[in-house]
């Protein structure tokens, strides 16, 4: 296969850009059109998402990973070569389209005619703004029977201060006007800034694995040319690497004589370890060293849960799954944790439960791991006040993920939970509704503006774990589809938490104990209790689910027991003579109990400890 030679695309014909919106408004799709309409990809009817490669994306219609690809386009006689980035539009995934954002100089905004602003499109704006990197609004969906693009046109000129006039409208389903965009691209956003005579400077911004050829790393080149048997080392590591192949994405890999400056590539150079390929890392040629590139803000986990193997066999195979997995997908931090019940697993930190549920899925179906996942929490935070346990951590303050480390109200002086700032953008029919069911989940409204006659933007500052489980799906339905959510990390408030424990029979069950809200716990216990008194198998005596707050009861359910029935033999006869036999029963269910333990089943646990489902 011949080789691609670069060099005729000199710094000036090189355009990066990445296309962002809100979720389903169109951005694979366009993706797809400017791939055919520059031949990357033959004009078939099959070309639906043709960047969206792993089969999670595929079966749900979303996209989940950054995809790059080059685009080479004729314009005016000049041949440019266009690097677009297909990013994702969820709020989990805000990490991936940053991280794309560092390696664009211009973005595509893509609004959907028929919905309008939404609040990702809000969030995702805001991201390219604070990069400056230069925007062009496109209108997607105008072949729509509801499209409204001068409704659109006159949100976007409110909200984002751009004139209606630069609007392209187009339908990326149908190619209307889809080249349009193609030369928008080349007018109005700059060429990189760097030069091929600097030293080699590459950021990683991707990586992936590949069973045969190891770490499969995107880079984009900032300074300098790489070429196949140069000697690279990672600014990180240190590391010392042999470059065996370098070239570019037109979605498929295409290898190419060198890399310029510039330019968006990916390189294999046989890094072995998943953990070598450092996201946010700088590469550089051996011997001349560079200034890193500042990289990228370590994202924090919003989300975490507990998975364990179903069977403790698989340990090994899990943990090998894992860390290819989190080399992937780089935003997911994993820590050793155990459990009693469950046996050795981990404790894995999510950006939210899509992102939970995503990863979840492709362990199944790329590495054919099927795991249990326990119920998501939130880290919590307590301040400290007695000395002896300041001096046991050596700090402060301290960090709780795990229940059972929660430490006892009298050595705390306040106990801390996260909190989130949300931005719900909704039809006004609904505000009612919402404001309820915000007010419902303890969050404190912060801002309320109307974009136009009949769309408001409330911003309301959340407790995290309140939104956590389930709160996009109770907004979903309350708004019958229309209104949108999105949130931002908002640091720590102080807050009334407290540890209420399980207790079968007077003693405690390690792994159902949780971390409360005062308010909430009442209904929470009773909930817990229902649900154990449904999974625990009877036994032949009678057990009493308690949830206790320290020493005080809240809610209690009882398990009856089963019993023979000792009366069957009487026919008439005295009264006394059923008392007598009933009352020696009883005492011998009596003394049982206090013999008697009572051993959760395995199955019980992850019935109750997956998630809350069918409240």
């Amino acid at each position: 296969q011949e080789k691609l030679d670069m060099s005729t695309y000199p710094v000036e014909s090189i355009r990066n850009f990445s296309i962002i919106a809100h979720v389903d408004h169109g951005k694979s799709t366009l993706a797809d059109r400017l791939l055919e309409i520059t031949g990357t990809i033959s004009k078939t009817d099959r070309n639906k998402q043709v960047l969206d490669k792993l089969q999670v994306e595929r079966e749900r219609g979303i996209t989940v990973k950054a995809q790059s690809a080059s685009l080479f386009y004729n314009h005016e006689g000049i041949n440019y070569l266009l690097n677009l980035i297909d990013t994702p539009g969820h709020v989990d995934f805000t990490y991936e389209v940053s991280r794309s954002l560092s390696a664009c100089q211009g973005v595509i905004l893509v609004v959907d005619a028929n919905e309008g602003i939404q609040a990702q499109t809000v969030a995702n704006f805001y991201l390219a703004f604070e990069a400056q990197l230069s925007i062009i609004p496109v209108i997607n969906k105008i072949d729509l029977k509801n499209a409204d693009p001068e409704r659109v046109e006159k949100q976007i000129e409110k909200l984002f201060d751009i004139p209606a006039d630069e609007c392209i409208r187009i339908s990326a389903k149908q190619g209307t006007n889809v080249e349009k965009v193609l030369q928008k691209i080349i007018e109005k956003i700059p060429p990189p800034q760097c030069n091929t005579a600097d030293p080699l400077k590459a950021l990683v911004f991707d990586s992936s694995f590949d069973h045969y050829r190891g770490v499969v790393a995107n880079i984009a080149l900032f300074g300098g040319e790489i070429a196949k048997g140069q000697k690279i080392v990672s600014a990180h590591t240190k590391k010392r690497y042999e470059v065996n192949e370098v070239g570019i994405l037109t979605p498929n890999e295409q290898p190419t004589r060198k890399l310029y400056a510039g330019q968006v590539g990916y390189l294999i150079a046989g890094m072995k370890e998943v953990t070598e390929a450092l996201i946010g890392d700088t590469l550089f040629l051996y011997k001349q060293p560079v200034e890193p590139l500042p990289g990228f803000k370590s994202v924090k986990p919003m989300v975490f849960a507990g998975m364990y193997p179903i069977d403790q066999t698989e340990y090994n195979n899990l943990k090998s799954a894992l860390e290819r997995l989190t080399l992937n997908d780089s935003s997911v931090t994993v820590h050793r944790d155990s459990s009693l019940a469950l046996g050795a697993g981990w404790r894995l930190g999510f950006l939210g439960l899509l992102h939970m549920e995503v990863f979840n899925q492709r362990l199944e179906q790329e590495y054919n791991m099927s795991v249990i996942l326990t119920a998501p929490t939130v880290p919590y935070k307590a301040v400290l006040s007695s000395p002896k346990l300041i001096k046991e951590y050596g700090k402060n303050q301290i960090t709780i993920i795990n229940p059972a480390q929660f430490p006892d109200k009298l050595s705390v002086s306040e106990y801390l939970e996260p909190t989130v700032l949300g931005t719900i953008v909704t039809p006004h029919e609904y505000i009612g509704k919402i404001i309820t069911l915000c007010q419902d989940r303890r969050a404190v409204q912060k801002d309320m503006m109307y974009i136009d006659e009949n769309r408001v933007i409330l911003k309301y500052l959340f407790p995290l774990n309140e939104i956590v489980v389930d709160f996009y799906d109770a907004l979903k339905s309350l708004s019958s589809g229309y209104a949108s959510f999105d949130y931002e990390d908002a640091g720590y408030q102080s807050a009334d938490l407290i540890k209420m424990d399980i207790l079968l029979n007077g003693n405690p069950v390690e792994e159902l104990a949780t971390i409360i809200h005062n308010d909430k716990a009442h209904a929470a216990g009773k909930l817990l209790c229902e649900r154990l008194k449904e999974t625990i198998p009877r036994q032949l005596f009678e057990i009493a689910i308690q949830a206790a707050i320290g020493k005080k009861i809240i809610a209690r359910e009882t398990l009856k027991a089963y019993r023979k029935n000792v009366v069957a033999k009487c026919y008439g006869g005295d009264i006394t003579r059923r008392m007598k036999l009933l009352k020696r029963q009883a005492e011998g269910k009596r003394l049982m109990r206090k013999i008697g333990n009572v051993e959760v089943p395995r199955d019980a646990f992850i019935r109750i400890l997956k998630r809350e489902t069918g409240k």
